[in-house]
């Protein structure tokens, strides 16, 4: 059984540029921005005196969706009108090895098409638009200008906004409106301006043969990517490609191979999946793969470093954010642990300067795209700190990264801070006291298990780190230190059937204890074997109709955390329990956006509240949902 997407990735590379399909089938709707907002690209198919529409919103009769096949780098679909059978396809190819291509702003769409009854095709024709509105905050903001381009191979136009004013603003509930859209036909095309009612589009068109394939490009030049703390950064593809028109040239000249290559690392994927996880682990994990990478900018400091800076979409749009990084690693350290330093060089930045007064570890470096200091709790107020999940998260993902890449160079460059941070754990961890953690939308917590576990096992995370600069007898002493803070916690914790409570002082009660998964990760033996075996057992028992609810207080989950419990499990088949209601979530998901990872058990709706402007919002498109590939990393192991 196929998954029932709550909606469709098409065009995803960054916060900006970032188009989706929300809709059972793509021609009925206007597509999307990841914020709900209309983004229209339009497709229509020509046969004849007949027009049809595949994609997007459009005045033409529809065609009828055969069917859709997402992975992790494309999204196929097989569309019917009486007279052929058409096959569209977007392509964004998010290679995490491969920094040309992941920092690449182009998706490529191919199409191809073949008579029906029969019918052999000589005379049809594809058209493709992208709205003005790509461009803009909101449609009609501003007017658009276009300007055609050329190159080898290709034929383009380009719209943008006429009041260019890069990096003007930040925010959650916001759209780029600075830079430039390219819409591209391959070799035999054309690409036009047209002005409708709502403003300009542009329209690229090219003939069709029967089993023929036409090419097209939408790519977005932003010119910069981040503010980093007053200096403006240039995407990282201009430091391999000088204008956009030349990368054009380059990536249609390497569609063939990159085509390839794409097709390989999805079969490789998913086959890893579907071996750890069954088949539908493996389309949750196609649904979340282009998702969480295009949440991020990615772009290099000064001094050449890489930066992967993620936004908090919808849940405040901060920059960086420490507590947003840690749950999203397992996919990068599957795959490219550099980019989990590059997550976490902008926090290193800002802890390290004046501006930071704590001896915690900051939550975030800005608000999205501009990082020039914290803004959550207003900065530097101590009300809303998270000072224990912060060093906890900091020192997780320090020795996670270190322990995948085998390179110590980050820690030992940051290693003042790591020591800062690791002897907050020691001190103030075991038993934090009224503060958020990570799950700030439960509000402030004292006492805190699962807190307090993250808190330990950062403190043995220091204790690994201290290990691998052959510093063994200080790092002994650090882990012995988490082995017997670990022994407090089971004493404090227990709830006399060998489960664990919510909050020391408040005895049967429940929460998903997701951070003790570190412990099996790094090898430390923290808890005891088996430590865990009937509290795994018990989120088995409490769950309901669509998961397990993240703890007592309330009946949401969130889908990372859920993974990464599932993933403590002793079998295989514990594992595809756990997660079989998180497969039918989505699968029956009311609401359409792409995977929220905060969402009720009961019935599968999304949570939603309402942002400053009465707007309803609700977890979406956010990189968190890289924790979903915990299940992999648990299988691989980090020192491979």
């Amino acid at each position: 059984m196929n998954l029932r997407y709550p909606a469709v990735p098409l065009v995803t590379h960054t916060p900006y540029f970032n188009i989706w399909s929300m809709d059972d089938v793509p021609n009925r709707k206007p597509t999307c921005h990841w914020t709900g907002r209309p983004h229209p690209l339009t497709g229509s198919l020509r046969v004849g005196n007949h027009e049809y529409g595949f994609l997007g919103e459009t005045k033409h009769r529809l065609m009828r969706m055969v069917s859709l096949e997402v992975t992790p780098t494309s999204t196929s679909y097989v569309m019917e009108c009486p007279e052929a059978q058409l096959t569209f396809c977007f392509t964004s190819p998010l290679l995490l090895n491969d920094y040309d291509l992941l920092s690449r702003p182009v998706t490529y769409l191919s199409v191809t098409v073949t008579g029906r009854h029969g019918r052999k095709l000589s005379d049809a024709v594809i058209a493709v638009t992208a709205d003005g509105s790509l461009c803009l905050d909101h449609p009609g903001d501003s007017p658009v200008e276009y300007r055609p381009v050329s190159g080898k191979n290709y034929t383009a136009g380009t719209l943008s906004n006429v009041e260019q004013k890069v990096l003007n603003r930040s925010g959650d509930d916001v759209r780029i409106d600075w830079g430039t859209l390219y819409l591209a036909a391959g070799q035999g095309g054309s690409v036009t301006c047209e002005e409708t009612e709502t403003g300009s589009r542009l329209k690229a068109e090219a003939k069709i043969s029967d089993g023929q394939e036409v090419l097209f490009a939408l790519a977005y030049d932003e010119v910069k990517t981040v503010q980093y703390f007053g200096t403006d950064l240039d995407p990282l593809w201009k430091r391999h490609h000088n204008s956009m028109p030349e990368l054009l040239e380059t990536a249609f000249t390497q569609y063939d191979s990159i085509k390839e290559k794409c097709f390989a690392f999805s079969k490789e994927l998913l086959e890893e999946a579907e071996k750890a996880g069954g088949k539908k682990y493996a389309q949750i994990l196609a649904a979340a793969y282009r998702q969480t990478i295009a949440t991020h900018g990615i772009c290099a400091d000064g001094n050449g470093n890489i930066l992967f800076v993620s936004k908090e979409c919808y849940s405040n749009g901060c920059a960086a954010t420490a507590d947003v990084s840690y749950p999203s690693i397992p996919l990068y350290l599957l795959y490219n642990p550099e980019l989990v330093f590059g997550m976490m060089r902008p926090i290193m930045r800002y802890a390290a300067s004046p501006a930071w007064p704590f001896d915690f570890a900051p939550h975030d470096a800005g608000q999205y795209p501009l990082l020039n200091g914290q803004v959550y709790s207003n900065g530097t107020d101590p009300k809303n700190q998270m000072p224990v999940e912060e060093c906890g998260n900091m020192l997780l993902m320090t020795a996670a990264a270190t322990l995948a890449s085998k390179d110590d160079s980050f820690a030992e460059k940051h290693w003042e801070l790591l020591t800062t941070w690791a002897k907050y754990l020691r001190q103030n961890g075991l038993d934090p006291e009224n503060q958020l953690c990570t799950d700030d939308f439960a509000g402030h917590l004292a006492h805190n298990c699962n807190l307090s576990i993250k808190a330990i096992l950062g403190v043995a995370g220091y204790g690994v780190l201290l290990k691998r600069q052959g510093k063994e007898q200080e790092g002994g002493e650090w882990l012995e230190t988490a082995r017997s803070m670990g022994k407090q916690w089971l004493e404090a914790a227990g709830n006399g059937d060998g489960t664990y409570r919510l909050a020391f002082d408040r005895p049967d009660t429940f929460s998903l204890k997701y951070n003790a998964v570190w412990d099996a990760l790094f090898g430390t033996e923290i808890f005891p074997k088996g430590t865990w075996n009937a509290e795994l057992q018990s989120y088995l028992a409490r769950r309901n109709p669509y998961g397990t609810p993240l703890d007592n207080r309330a009946g949401y989950t969130k889908s990372d955390w859920l993974v990464w419990a599932a993933s403590m499990m002793e079998s295989d088949a514990a594992f595809r329990e756990m997660i079989a209601p998180l497969w039918d979530a989505y699968n029956e998901m009311p609401t359409r956006v792409p995977l929220t990872d905060w969402y009720e058990t009961e019935n599968a709706w999304q949570v939603i509240y309402h942002d400053g402007e009465g707007w309803p919002v609700g977890f979406q498109n956010r990189t968190v949902q890289g924790g979903l590939f915990m299940k992999l990393l648990i299988d691989r192991g980090l020192s491979r």
